[in-house]
């Protein structure tokens, strides 16, 4: 069983995140929390009093901040700013998105900044932790004022409206089990002025980052053992001459899966091999790999930064005043998203051809073309190829920036916004396509040691052969249905097992848990 996540205490960490968005944790909310949720509600419960207008509390919101709004109308509202401002469309957005987005939500209700009582703490604690998962429509969020059409649909669910995911399915909110809430001033802005649904998504980017970016290194082993490359160029001292961390960890990771192979030494001798320099594509491999895993390093400061921040609009704050800011809006994360993209596109355009390279008879050293059995009656991996390129031209696509856009909304209120949320939603995507890219190249690569017999690999390159094998992905042979093995390795890939098995007989570390091997 997944240990409960306490919320309240300190800021969460980004393994909190993934263990309650993915599986499933409990949340439990710090006492001393609630303690401060309590004070601050009755901070904003005085200035409800107060005949002087407060932003959020007794006027309108947005281009609206200027209406007073008389004590008996507050409750409408709050419902009403909920009701309206949930106004998403298109595909449902999957359920580990909308459990991150929640829990962040509810880190920043719990850290006494907000306003709301404890209830509302209390209700969106009790939503988690009983699997119920509001329905969030993918577009309506522009990413400043928060991710205000997410998070809207989610405050939506916990007034009883809407419909909600639970583990039986679907149903209206209303059934779901959660005594719906009642919403009092400053609440309604409490629960939908935040970057939680981008920073979520950025989280869950990360930890996927940290597996694919290590099965990158793998599969660039699997392909420069397989076409005969050198691994002299990854030498310490040469890498030390670009003090790149990211590059240094690559390239060491890249020793140590070479390390032992037959196939790499059988062509040390210059007598053996007479090529000077092997193609970009092999030999620079740790420099992007490496220059991944560094913005994967920059994007995982930003999200420690973020999730370490109370977000909202207006704040109360530790000394007791509340206060109008622009904290929502998503600019710092919608960035490291746009740049996690470019990685994600780069890391497949090279690993795409690495790939290309094995299939091409005139640039493999040796091996068959496309790898097929009976050339001219088999095709082998040709098509394969094909799936890859096609995946890396939409990643280009998709490493176009959002942030860098803006339309203007709420009659010019609202005049520059970050796209963060439509960042994160391609960048989703982006991740997904690497994942199918890598598990190509370990196939290839994979069938391309084979034909190296009776040269043995690497023990880790090796291991992730009989990994592939044991999966049901068949070595050389004539021409079979190729999609399933795609299919197969890319949840290989995704499952974090290509890289689990590759360190199982090296010991090499992680790419955010060291920097060498």
């Amino acid at each position: 069983m997944t240990e409960p996540v306490i919320v309240g205490a300190a800021p969460l960490r980004p393994e909190d995140v993934v263990a309650v968005a993915r599986q499933g944790a409990r949340v439990v909310i710090d006492a001393g929390a609630m303690e401060r949720v309590a004070a601050s509600r009755a901070l904003i419960e005085r200035l409800a009093d107060d005949p002087e207008p407060h932003y959020g509390i007794s006027t309108g919101f947005g281009a609206l901040a200027t209406t007073f709004i008389a004590p008996e109308r507050r409750r409408q509202l709050q419902a009403s700013l909920i009701r309206s401002h949930a106004a998403g469309t298109g595909p449902i957005v999957e359920t580990e998105v909308i459990r991150a987005l929640t829990l962040l939500r509810l880190q920043t209700l719990a850290t006494g900044h907000t306003g709301v009582r404890p209830v509302v703490v209390d209700t969106y604690a009790a939503m988690l932790n009983a699997a119920i998962t509001p329905i969030v429509r993918e577009y309506g969020s522009l990413g400043c004022s928060g991710d205000l059409a997410p998070l809207s649909h989610v405050a939506l669910a916990a007034l009883g409206e809407g419909e909600v995911h639970t583990p039986d399915g679907s149903v209206p909110a209303a059934e779901a089990g959660i005594t719906p809430l009642v919403l009092e001033e400053k609440e309604g802005l409490a629960l939908i002025n935040g970057t939680d649904g981008m920073l979520g998504m950025l989280l869950l980017a990360i930890a996927d980052l940290e597996v694919l970016l290590d099965t990158a290194d793998v599969a660039a082993a699997l392909s420069i053992e397989s076409q005969l490359g050198t691994d002299a160029v990854f030498a310490a001292d040469l890498m030390a001459l670009r003090p790149q961390t990211g590059q240094a960890a690559s390239a060491s990771r890249l020793r140590a899966l070479l390390g032992g192979s037959d196939i790499m030494a059988s062509h040390r001798d210059p007598a053996v091999c007479t090529r000077v320099q092997d193609a970009y594509s092999l030999r620079c491999s740790p420099q992007v790999h490496g220059a991944a895993r560094d913005t994967l390093a920059h994007a995982a400061l930003i999200a420690g930064r973020e999730l370490a921040a109370a977000v909202d609009n207006p704040v109360v704050t530790s000394d007791g005043r509340v206060e109008s800011n622009g904290n929502f809006h998503g600019a710092p994360v919608a960035y490291v998203l746009d740049f996690l993209a470019i990685a994600v596109a780069d890391a497949a355009s090279i690993s795409e051809r690495r790939t290309d390279r094995a299939l091409d008879r005139t640039r493999s050293n040796g091996l068959p073309p496309f790898l097929a059995d009976e050339v001219g009656v088999d095709s082998g991996l040709m098509i394969a190829q094909y799936a890859a390129a096609g995946i890396v031209s939409e990643l280009k696509r998709l490493a176009v920036p959002a942030s860098v856009d803006s339309i203007p909304s709420s009659a010019m209120q609202e005049d520059h916004v970050s796209m963060g949320w439509a960042a994160a939603r391609k960048l989703r995507r982006a991740i997904d396509g690497l994942a199918r890219v890598l598990a190509i190249e370990v196939v290839t690569g994979c069938r391309a040691l084979d034909l190296r017999a009776p040269l043995q690999p690497a023990p880790a390159t090796g291991a992730v052969r009989d990994l592939v094998r044991a999966a049901g992905v068949a070595g050389p042979g004539q021409d079979r249905f190729v999609s399933p093995d795609i299919e197969t390795v890319t949840e290989l890939v995704l499952a974090g097992e290509v890289a689990r098995a590759a360190a199982s007989v090296t010991q090499v570390t992680g790419v955010i848990e060291g920097e060498d091997a």
